[in-house]
């Protein structure tokens, strides 16, 4: 398998081999490779999660188990706001 790089890559994968923090280019790849696969399965994680909250949401909606949309903003700026509070 060939890979293009950009100088800039190049650079930085050095840099890192150099430091020792990896023994290889190859083992800087691999650290970028795990990465992406943890970043991939998180988002994957989230997405079934997801699904699985509109797929609740439905079957309440179904069963006429509703909340109108002002009371739901409201609670979601609610939320919203204690949040941005506890960061200050």
């Amino acid at each position: 398998m060939e890979i293009a790089l950009t100088p800039e890559v190049e650079q930085y994968i050095q840099a890192k081999v150099s430091s020792g923090q990896y023994a290889s280019a190859s083992e800087v790849f691999l650290a970028g490779i795990k990465l992406l696969q943890d970043i991939e399965q998180t988002h994957q994680g989230r997405y079934h999660a997801l699904r699985e909250e509109i797929n609740i949401s439905i079957e309440a909606s179904d069963r006429g188990d509703v909340v109108n949309a002002e009371t739901v903003f409201d609670h979601l700026q609610e939320r919203l706001n204690q949040r941005l509070n506890q960061l200050q």
